[in-house]
């Protein structure tokens, strides 16, 4: 059975007439005849009923219709799907992600590259930047969202670009502000303020850019930062800060994820900043990567 014969049957399906669906189809009437022959003999069973006057769909003839019509439909737009896939504007994009970016760049990206490419799958995993790039090492994925690392290049076959430079704030138990356990100057914690008050941070070994960033800061104020609790959940981090564990240093975009009992406060002279991009294997681009390269890199910084 071949596609032929199936737009054979069709044409004759549609007319009920070997003669004009003959002409519709650019042949004559014997050949035809024939092959709707062969094709009822493949099938065991007659799609028509003919006789000397007239023709006419037997009841199986006219289920199978269906199937046909809907299996020659599917061929026909596999021309059109597969420059849909060439042009990267259908198909599959396996984006991971860690989960600070989840308050500032990744739902601004994600809403503007689906609305220009509604066919492609975008399939999301949220990760720690240390996860991601063993997955892409290991030819897992497309495309992530990390936190890079300091002072040093990603290993060789990656590629990476800056999306979102943000300064780290201080997410503090609200009852320790009421308190006075952590006055405040002009709305900012000052960096003295922060001596021996407990710390909550992400594993070093899951996020050692963002922990170096962290501790980095307490040192640079002549104090080690006070760690009692590790996380790899931003969300985590700040269910911890609510519980009154400690305090947390976070993305300024973090004052998005609103939660009672937590107060993003400003470090006084300006915190650290923690710098996100994204992060790809460079001789693995392919055209809904590509796509998707060209819409981050053109979209703005998120408020």
């Amino acid at each position: 059975m071949v596609s032929r014969q199936l737009r054979h049957f069709t044409a004759v399906a549609e007319t009920l007439h070997f003669g004009r669906a003959a002409s519709k189809l650019g042949m004559t009437q014997p050949p035809l005849s024939q092959s709707i022959m062969a094709l009822e003999r493949e099938l065991g069973a007659a799609l028509f009923r003919r006789s000397k006057r007239s023709v006419a769909l037997t009841p199986f003839g006219e289920q199978w219709l269906v199937h046909v019509k809907a299996a020659l439909a599917a061929l026909d737009a596999l021309p059109e799907a597969a420059q849909r896939l060439r042009d990267g504007k259908a198909g599959r994009l396996d984006l991971s992600f860690v989960s600070t970016a989840d308050y500032n760049i990744l739902p601004v990206l994600v809403r503007r590259f689906a609305a220009l490419y509604p066919a492609v799958e975008i399939c999301l995993t949220e990760a720690t930047s240390d996860l991601q790039i063993a997955d892409l090492l290991a030819g897992k994925g497309h495309v992530g969202i990390i936190i890079p690392p300091i002072g040093g290049p990603l290993p060789e076959p990656l590629s990476y670009r800056r999306l979102v430079s943000e300064p780290l704030v201080a997410a503090v138990p609200e009852s320790w502000i009421a308190e006075e356990r952590l006055p405040l100057s002009g709305g900012q914690l000052a960096p003295e303020t922060l001596i021996d008050v407990p710390l909550i941070i992400f594993p070093r070994r899951s996020a050692p850019a963002f922990y170096d960033l962290v501790t980095g800061y307490f040192t640079a104020h002549g104090r080690n930062a006070r760690i009692v609790q590790e996380a790899i959940q931003m969300q985590t981090i700040i269910s911890l800060v609510s519980a009154g564990m400690g305090i947390a240093m976070v993305p300024d975009s973090l004052r998005h994820l609103a939660r009672t009992g937590v107060r993003y406060v400003e470090l006084a002279g300006g915190g650290p900043t923690l710098e996100s991009g994204i992060v790809w294997r460079r001789g693995d681009v392919t055209p809904t990567l590509e796509r998707f390269l060209q819409v981050a890199l053109e979209t703005p910084q998120p408020a």
